[in-house]
């Protein structure tokens, strides 16, 4: 097998590279991060890591494409009070409306298909 060209691989680490901040199209800020290595598709689709700082709360969003994630670090707590802890995998079906909310920040893995939609 021949050597991987640089160019055809990304590398990143989840504790030592810096996350981009998440920023949502009318601009709007809250503090969370994302460390994504497609930069082919919008930040927030696809495959990455996505950092919650403590006390976030996310709008309330509809997803348009499934979602799945993993929670790597701390806990998240969904509009409908489910609680999600570290080692928890996640699905959640396209159209599923809800907001999350972290007292103490989460670290995800997240896969999401396509942009969420604001509710």
């Amino acid at each position: 097998m021949k050597p991987i060209d640089p160019n055809d691989r990304r590398v990143a680490n989840i504790h030592s590279d810096p996350f981009t901040s998440f920023v949502y199209p009318d601009g709007l800020a809250l503090g969370d991060a994302i460390l994504q290595l497609d930069t082919d598709i919008p930040l927030g689709t696809g495959f990455h890591v996505y950092r919650m700082p403590a006390g976030m709360t996310t709008r309330g969003h509809r997803h348009n494409g499934h979602e799945q994630f993993l929670i790597l670090e701390g806990e998240l707590h969904e509009s409908d009070g489910t609680v999600f802890r570290a080692g928890d995998l996640v699905w959640y079906r396209d159209g599923t409306e809800h907001n999350s909310h972290t007292p103490n920040g989460c670290l995800l893995a997240v896969h999401i298909v396509g942009p969420e939609t604001a509710v």
